[in-house]
């Protein structure tokens, strides 16, 4: 499953996995677009099990139905790719009342994941892989103001973001140690994608030197299908590479990542208040 996939990465990624041969469930939340990229999944791979399931992540609502809908449909799952994205130029909030970047960049991950570990451990061996981005590195946890409600910059909230999808994919591995499920996380680099455009005021300079989707793809799908990862987990890739043209190196891709990561109690509290805001308690991780 992979989710975000009606453009950009996780269209390739989706692409990517099905010329593999492997049957591949793509979410979206737009039934037009989901229908065009399910099509051209098919044709470019050559490959017919390609499903579309809808549903806008930033519901909790439609997280648990597409949860639900899934595994009413099928009795296995050895690939998660948390995908999805958005940035908003200025605060708002969710049906759930939670602050858009932050329910779908994080909690919609940390939702799906937790809907879903069961199946995943019933198929293992099996893997989560949850985008990440480098931007991490530019802030800090700030539990006090983790949904932008004293200050919202939404540079700083989508930063935020996937610093707590790298807290949680090392949590994950924690948790899931023992029981064939991996989980890892991927910054594909700089890629030129409908919401990386939508978010930088300085596209046309940077579109000189970046890569498209297809390139950052590259990483994940190795995540998702490469027998040499089996038993890898807990580790943040990134690629070294950051032009078009670079080839990618995947042995130099695992990279340290900032202290605050690593620490058991800020992953607690994350994880903690992630139940809170899911009413998701205690699991079965």
């Amino acid at each position: 499953m992979v989710t975000g996939a009606s453009s950009g990465i996780g269209k390739e990624i989706a692409l990517g996995i099905a010329k593999l041969g492997a049957n591949v469930i793509i979410v979206g939340r737009d039934e037009g677009k989901g229908l065009s990229a399910m099509d051209e999944i098919r044709r470019k791979s050559g490959n017919d099990a390609v499903e579309l399931l809808l549903a806008d992540l930033s519901s909790q609502v439609q997280v648990r139905k597409l949860a639900a809908e899934y595994t009413a449909r099928h009795d296995k799952l050895h690939v998660l790719v948390n995908n999805a994205g958005v940035t908003v130029d200025k605060r708002c909030l969710t049906e759930d009342g939670i602050e858009m970047t932050f329910a779908v960049n994080y909690l919609s991950y940390f939702l799906l994941s937790n809907l879903l570990i069961d199946m995943l451990k019933a198929s293992a061996p099996s893997r989560i892989i949850n985008m990440a981005s480098m931007v991490y590195r530019t802030v800090s946890i700030d539990f006090d103001n983790l949904q932008g409600a004293k200050s919202y910059n939404k540079d700083v909230s989508y930063s935020r973001s996937k610093l707590a999808d790298i807290i949680f994919t090392y949590e994950s591995a924690r948790r899931l140690e023992g029981t064939g499920v991996t989980a890892n996380c991927v910054c594909p680099g700089l890629v030129s994608t409908q919401l990386w455009e939508r978010s930088n005021k300085f596209v046309g300079f940077f579109k000189t030197f970046i890569k498209g989707p297809e390139k950052g793809a590259t990483i994940p799908i190795y995540l998702a299908s490469s027998p040499e990862i089996e038993n890898v987990t807990g580790k943040y890739f990134q690629t070294r590479q950051h032009f078009r043209h670079s080839k990618i190196n995947i042995e130099g891709a695992i990279c340290k990542t900032s202290d605050e990561t690593y620490r058991s109690d800020t992953a607690q509290r994350l994880w903690t208040i992630s139940e809170a805001l899911t009413g998701i308690a205690g699991g079965s991780w």
